[in-house]
């Protein structure tokens, strides 16, 4: 039956799920019916938000002991009004370290893990199966990336270390998602299967209503021309 202007929406034939890399690609930004994005989507900014924190951890705790320390053996002449007064500037020396480092190592590890992240699921996503191949591809990718400034010999060491990067993280990766039963992208591909089943099912199911209805119609309207 074909739809009308005025057909109701979702009476159309259920949309199958994505058969090409570049469509898997675009349904990674794209919302679903409860306006909720896909898993990997909703990891990129997991993974991003969780390497920012640690990075500002790894850069401003040491920081902050160092700074703190380094107050302490500068202020050995100095005169503070009591002990309070010289522990909270010991602690405000060490705070202004913390934000500081903390700032520099949290962008730098954040963009690098959103990087990385968003190859190698691009990649997963696009070849529609995880392997370490996707994994060596976007640490070589975001290494180089970050040490091109350097020029061609700190591009090829950022390659290597973004490749040595990425093939422990993508094994560990992979052994995690075997110990659930399936990786991400074939819980994603067969949530998809059974999502199409289930609304080309209700569809099938509606379109048989709606012709029986019809017919229904038609019998009784033959039935009023002949009385």
């Amino acid at each position: 039956m074909a739809e009308g202007p005025g057909a109701q929406p979702g009476f159309g034939r259920p949309v199958p799920p994505p058969q090409t890399g570049w469509e898997r690609l675009r349904e990674l930004w794209q919302r679903d019916e409860r306006q909720r994005f896909p898993e990997e989507t909703v990891n990129l900014f997991k993974a991003a938000f969780t390497a920012g924190l640690v990075g500002w951890l790894y850069g401003g705790l040491p920081a902050f002991v160092s700074a703190r320390k380094a107050f302490i053996e500068r202020s050995h002449g100095e005169l503070f009004q009591n002990r309070a007064d010289a522990v909270q500037s010991a602690h405000r020396a060490g705070l202004r370290s913390f934000i500081r480092y903390g700032w520099r190592w949290s962008w730098r590890v954040a963009t690098f893990a959103t990087i990385f992240n968003m190859v190698s699921t691009g990649l997963s996503v696009y070849r529609d199966k995880t392997t370490i191949s996707n994994f060596a591809a976007a640490g070589g990718f975001t290494g180089a990336l970050f040490r091109m400034h350097l020029g061609l010999q700190g591009l090829a060491g950022g390659f290597m270390f973004g490749t040595a990067f990425g093939i422990p993280a993508g094994g560990l990766l992979i052994a995690l998602h075997g110990l659930a039963g399936e990786t991400l992208q074939e819980k994603r591909t067969r949530e998809r299967r059974e999502l199409y089943e289930q609304k080309l099912a209700e569809w099938q199911s509606r379109l048989n209503v709606t012709e029986v209805l019809g017919q229904t119609e038609n019998n009784a309207q033959g039935g009023l021309k002949m009385d």
